[in-house]
């Protein structure tokens, strides 16, 4: 289905504020009766698994989504605060026919989202999102719900968080431990608190925990990957061997070096691909990124013989594109990859267990690692929109951006578009210049800005 026709599901899920439409009880309700219905599809019990993330609404919409799973006859298994992955994990784990992620990942407190997993822990294809918004929207929708016994029953699972520590310390190398290694993990204030210290401390490390104390509104507040500054000043001040920091639903990871610098996702790719590669494990050759992986990136793997495909921002795409080519690493410079051999999505916990595996084998610091790429001067300014417009339909946005990429002439690249969770129009130019680039950037935005509206 087309974008413009998927009016509810963006490139990662439902995402709005909470307690306002999309993100009310009432169409979260008919979510849960929609989603039940789309995988109940014999006489047998079907179970839907649902795990969230910290915020204040996660139990709200929790029990809304819950109410419409049983009222179509199907069972609701409840994890509380696990991280996205885990909860993908855990649908293959236990047999589930399909699962519910609340979250709204990277976005402030008064958001909340909707992420839904197929029973093989992958996220939906767009044509059965389309299916779902159309069982929504329909008035026929509960026509067929049950009554009596045959309405599913809400058990709450213990122990799932055990068992998704088990997984992550699975895929982190048996021979290897993180004895000697102080490690700095932000985890966001959100659903990975619990889990990731204890996974880094039970493999051998000593940890030193950030934004583990939850109150359902710090999720993402001045802490983890959206603000690594905090994970790198912190690695300087306990002079850490390194710094990991998570997002509110643990599905991506940035690092911080010896040295307190930032290691974005792009890095972390470039590390893992070349070690990959000289183990023969690489499938391919290739890595798969998006267009907004710096250029950098594209000279380090072209450099190192491997070769890179992108594709549009989402790790959905990236995903899809592994799966259909046989690739076995991806992902995106915001620190979602993908390590397709051990896990089915983003998963930031698993991500970091490889990078620090690597620093394990190699006895080399995460500086040295991460200098494997030189990054290309990058600004990024987004830029509110009311409302979503074609942008070759409006000739001097199409004109700026000629002229800007004339500019350049071949000496970087420009990426302009929509935000697939926000209102926002983003504005990339990578260049030689970082003060040139930035001019140029905050220009084109303003164009934008004035003419789309």
């Amino acid at each position: 289905m087309a974008e413009k026709e998927r009016r509810l599901f963006g490139t990662d899920g439902i995402r709005g504020v909470a307690n306002r439409h999309p993100m009310t009880p009432e169409l979260v309700l008919r979510v849960g009766r929609a989603v039940a219905s789309l995988f109940r599809n014999s006489k047998r019990r079907h179970r839907i698994l649902i795990g969230r993330d910290t915020r204040l609404s996660g139990p709200m919409i929790e029990d809304a989504l819950v109410a419409g799973i049983c009222s179509m006859g199907v069972d609701a298994l409840t994890v509380g605060v696990l991280p996205t992955p885990a909860v993908a994990f855990l649908t293959m784990d236990m047999k589930a026919d399909a699962a519910i992620m609340i979250s709204a990942s990277h976005n402030p407190f008064e958001d909340n989202g909707i992420k839904i997993f197929q029973g093989n822990g992958l996220k939906l294809p767009d044509a059965a999102e389309a299916r779902i918004e159309a069982l929504i929207a329909s008035e026929r929708l509960g026509e067929s719900a049950p009554s009596g016994a045959a309405i599913g029953r809400s058990s709450a699972i213990f122990g799932a968080d055990g068992r998704y520590a088990v997984f992550l310390k699975n895929a982190f190398p048996k021979a290897l431990s993180l004895e000697g290694l102080k490690i700095v993990v932000d985890c966001a204030n959100g659903a990975g608190y619990r889990i990731a210290p204890l996974v880094l401390e039970e493999l051998g490390a000593e940890v030193i925990p950030l934004g583990n104390s939850p109150d359902g509104r710090n999720i993402n507040l001045k802490c983890g990957a959206m603000h690594p500054e905090i994970v790198a000043a912190a690695v300087r001040k306990h002079r850490a061997h390194a710094g990991i920091a998570l997002d509110g639903d643990a599905d991506r990871v940035i690092f911080a070096d010896e040295k307190g610098n930032v290691v974005d996702g792009d890095h972390l790719m470039a590390i893992c691909a070349i070690d990959l590669k000289a183990r023969r494990q690489l499938r391919k050759n290739t890595v798969v990124a998006t267009v907004m992986s710096n250029m950098g990136f594209e000279i380090a793997m072209r450099q190192a013989g491997i070769k890179l495909i992108r594709t549009q921002v989402g790790d959905r795409y990236i995903l899809e594109c592994m799966r259909e080519k046989g690739y076995n690493l991806g992902g995106e410079q915001s620190g979602h990859l993908i390590f397709l051999d051990h896990t089915t999505t983003g998963d930031g916990i698993l991500s970091a267990l490889q990078v620090l595996a690597v620093m394990k084998k190699k006895g080399r610091p995460l500086s040295e690692l991460a200098a494997v790429m030189s990054t290309l001067p990058q600004v990024l300014v987004n830029v509110t929109v009311e409302r979503r417009r074609e942008l070759d339909e409006i000739a001097v946005i199409g004109q700026a951006i000629a002229d800007a990429e004339k500019k350049l002439a071949g000496k970087g690249r420009i990426l302009v578009r929509f935000s697939g969770t926000q209102a926002l129009c983003r504005v990339m130019i990578e260049g030689p210049s970082q003060k040139e680039i930035t001019a140029m950037a905050n220009e084109l935005a303003n164009t934008i800005k004035k003419n789309m509206k």
